[in-house]
């Protein structure tokens, strides 16, 4: 660690390697090293297993993961230009961090490295919920994951049924895990600033037997009823189900509600009678 405390500051690191944030990777680096070790210590504790971060850019959550304790980093990364950056924290810190370069939604997280695995990471924000719906599928791998995203995106995350940011990432989402909401970053913590607030996320993988093993019919039924998310769920499932109201019914619910009147555990339900039907 000492390797690592006695790099320079960032901010050089970024001068001298040329590290402009490019807009097309979704960048905006976190350079509050206060900021990203406490983004580390809640994804406490890093000594055993392997941290996956993506998207390290110029290193600053990396150090503050390795200033924290954590037994092996393996940083994903699919900008050429910050290798050689992060090949100086290597250097630092021998045996502790592996660098990939690589897009991380063609990487299955089970295969970088034993458990336990946990994703702590500043999502690039073009592909931030993709790569998470990604993560939810291999729930399995994952002790848990550390996240921040657009302060929007965390309200869906964390969004109950009858509000305006329930949704089928909400669904999704608290199925497989619980989630909480950590805190909010502002703007001025980040090169660029963006034009939003960001926030932290933490999400831990509900015990297998208490979610579905396999998410495809939830998918298709939270795409379906949030789609349309005006319609009357007789309406909107009606491409799924060859009788949605006798489905709808079965189960114990109106026909004539709307998607976000279901409880999450509804919709599972509902997935598992597509599954059945």
């Amino acid at each position: 660690m000492d390797g690592v405390a006695a790099l320079p500051p960032l901010r050089e690191t970024i001068a001298r390697h040329e590290l402009d944030a490019r807009k097309r990777f979704g960048q905006h680096f976190l350079l509050d090293l206060n900021l990203t070790r406490r983004i580390a210590r809640a994804a406490a504790p890093l000594d055993q297993g392997t941290t996956i971060e993506i998207g390290p850019g110029p290193g600053g959550l990396t150090r503050a993961l390795l200033l924290e304790g954590a037994a092996r980093v393996v940083a994903v990364e699919v900008d050429p230009r910050a290798l050689g950056a992060l090949a100086e924290l290597q250097i630092a810190a021998p045996g502790r961090l592996e660098v990939i370069e690589g897009d991380a939604l063609g990487i299955d997280p089970a295969s970088l490295g034993p458990a336990p695995r946990r994703i702590v990471a500043n999502l690039p924000y073009n592909i931030s919920t993709a790569l998470l719906v990604r993560w939810l599928k291999s729930a399995d791998a994952l002790a848990d994951m550390v996240l921040m995203f657009q302060k929007e995106v965390v309200d869906r995350l964390v969004a109950v049924p009858r509000t305006k940011d329930y949704g089928r990432l909400s669904v999704l989402a608290q199925h497989v895990c619980e989630v909480r909401r950590l805190f909010d970053v502002a703007p001025s913590a980040f090169v660029p600033p963006p034009k939003v607030v960001s926030s932290v996320a933490h999400l831990t993988p509900r015990p297998a037997g208490e979610r579905l093993a396999n998410l495809t019919s939830l998918e298709k039924v939270t795409a379906a009823a949030f789609g349309q998310r005006r319609k009357m769920l007789r309406g909107s499932l009606s491409g799924l189900f060859g009788n949605p109201v006798a489905a709808l019914e079965g189960l114990g619910l109106s026909p004539t509600a709307r998607a976000e009147e279901l409880a999450v555990a509804d919709f599972v339900r509902l997935a598992e009678a597509l599954t059945n039907e």
